[in-house]
């Protein structure tokens, strides 16, 4: 591709809901159908150079990069939030003025032209930042999108804090975004841990930029089972038969 795009996958994770006897393996390399999740993660990125994926590892990282050779590495060495783990991969981002893919590796069903579609849709759109919204038939406790009077973004509320009102927005936020990469490190460096779990939420990271004039997009597709995320074995049997139906 003619743009600069680097991608960060947050994989440090511990999956404690998934873990069961003697199975104490990171989320990620928690199998579904006979391969690691994150296995499908990186396939379905295999368009941008295996040294331009940054892949965000904490627990157990040495089972991660063992088993992935290639890829540029960055250590996440608390869990505090979504927002530190992409902060744990900007010594791999320094200097680099292009766009990051941020996207997760307990997410096997996003689709390669997914990712495609969201990348296009940004550098399209002139955007500092663009979020992948959808709708999904499945109930799942994500954040809303809340536009403006204009139909452009005005913000992500997360589901624990959303209103009566706010509860019927059917856009859902996959978490899955792009990133000017300078603009994206120095919103990083605004988070606070002013919220009910004390993390740092990558989710406030658009409405930081936003107040700073920052041109935020959105990419809106009909998303499915695709933006499923695996925490529990009930979604990792779930996920195994999305996986198998294609």
């Amino acid at each position: 591709m003619a743009e600069k795009v680097k991608a960060v996958v947050l994989a440090a994770g511990k999956g404690t809901r998934l873990q069961a006897n003697e199975d104490d393996a990171p989320k990620v390399m928690r199998r579904a159908c006979g391969k690691p999740l994150l296995r499908y993660v990186l396939d379905a990125l295999s368009f941008i150079e295996k040294r331009d994926v940054i892949i965000v590892v904490g627990y157990k990282k040495d089972e991660v990069i063992g088993n992935f050779a290639g890829y540029t590495y960055a250590v996440q060495t608390e869990q505090l939030g979504t927002g530190h783990a992409v902060k744990a991969a900007s010594g791999a981002l320094a200097g680099f003025d292009g766009s990051v893919l941020i996207c997760y590796g307990d997410m096997p069903a996003v689709k390669r032209s997914t990712y495609e579609s969201l990348i296009s849709s940004h550098f399209a759109g002139g955007d500092d930042c663009t979020i992948l919204t959808g709708e999904s038939a499945i109930d799942l406790p994500y954040g809303r999108i809340v536009r403006g009077e204009d139909d452009g973004f005005r913000e992500i509320v997360e589901d624990r804090d959303c209103t009566p009102e706010q509860k019927k927005i059917t856009e859902l936020n996959s978490g899955v975004y792009m990133f000017k990469a300078p603009l994206m490190l120095r919103a990083l460096g605004n988070l606070n841990r002013e919220n009910s779990q004390g993390e740092y939420y990558l989710t406030d990271a658009p409405a930081i930029l936003r107040s700073n004039g920052a041109k935020i997009g959105i990419c809106r597709r009909d998303l499915g089972s695709e933006i499923l995320g695996v925490n529990t074995p009930e979604q990792l049997t779930q996920i195994e038969e999305i996986l198998r139906e294609g």
